[in-house]
C-alpha cells in the first residue's frame, strides 16, 4: 500500500524486492560461474604445475571468482542510465573460437615466452598470474624436443623438468594495447623478445590448439626417464 511505501522510501522498498528476489539471482550467477568453471580450473592448475604444490588452486578460482564479481560491479556504476544487455552466455565461446582456431597459426607466427609476456604486462616476478587473469589466451606448454630447440637457438635457458609455456605474440600485444594495460608504467613489451618456431613445432600447436576447441584434455608433457 502507498502509505506503508512511504514510510519506508523507495531505497527500502527496492532491498526487500532485492532480499526476495536474492536467491534467485545468486542461483544464476552460480550457473553461470559454473559455465566457465572448467577454464579457470585448467588455468589454476597450469600455475600449480609452472609455479609448485605450494600453490592451492581452489584458492586461485575462488579470488578470480571474486574478481570476476567486482568488474561486474561497473556495469551499474553511477551515472549510466542504461544498461547494456551483455551477451555473456555467448561472449567467452565466441572469444575462444578465434583465439583457439589453429587457422591463425601460419609459418610466419611469431610466439613468445610466458615468463616474457609476465614481465612485458608489468607483472614481474609473479609467474602464472597471466594464465590466471587471462585463462582465454592459448598457450602451450613446451615438451622436451621443443625445449631442446629454445635452448639451442638461445630464446630460454635450459630449465630441466620445469614448465615453459608458449605465447602468441598477436595475443599479448593486443593485451598491452587493452585498457587493462596501454596506460601502465609497468608496460615493458621489449621484454618480449618473439620468435618464429620451426614447422614441426607450429604443427604441434595446431593440434593442441585443435584439441582444447574440442572441449579435451590435454596432458601435460613429460621429460623421457632418464636411461
Amino acid at each position: 500500500d502507498r502509505a506503508g511505501a512511504g514510510t519506508g522510501g523507495p531505497t527500502v522498498s527496492m532491498d526487500l524486492l532485492r532480499a526476495v528476489l536474492q536467491p534467485s539471482i545468486n542461483e544464476e550467477i552460480r550457473a553461470i560461474f559454473n559455465k566457465y568453471m572448467k577454464f579457470f580450473q585448467t588455468a589454476a592448475i597450469n600455475v600449480r604445475d609452472n609455479v609448485g604444490e605450494e600453490v592451492d588452486p581452489e584458492q586461485l578460482i575462488q579470488e578470480t571468482c571474486r574478481s570476476c564479481l567486482e568488474q561486474a560491479k561497473l556495469l551499474f556504476s553511477d551515472g549510466k542510465k542504461v544498461i547494456p544487455r551483455l551477451p555473456h552466455e555467448q561472449a567467452v565461446p565466441k572469444v575462444i573460437a578465434v583465439i583457439w582456431d589453429p587457422s591463425r597459426l601460419t609459418e610466419t607466427t611469431t610466439f613468445v615466452l610466458g615468463s616474457r609476456a609476465n614481465k612485458a604486462l608489468g607483472m614481474g616476478g609473479t609467474r602464472g598470474r597471466l594464465y590466471i587473469k587471462h585463462p582465454h589466451l592459448f598457450k602451450y606448454a613446451a615438451d622436451p624436443q621443443d625445449k631442446h630447440w629454445l635452448t639451442e637457438q638461445q630464446h630460454m635457458r635450459a630449465i630441466g623438468g620445469k614448465m615453459a609455456y608458449l605465447l602468441i605474440e598477436e595475443d599479448i600485444r593486443d593485451l598491452a594495447a587493452s585498457e587493462d594495460y596501454r596506460d601502465s608504467v609497468d608496460l615493458r613489451l621489449e621484454e618480449l623478445k618473439p620468435f618464429i618456431p620451426p614447422a614441426w613445432m607450429t604443427e604441434k600447436m595446431q593440434k593442441h590448439m585443435e584439441t582444447l576447441r574440442r572441449g579435451g584434455d590435454v596432458p601435460p608433457p613429460e621429460d623421457p626417464p632418464e636411461p
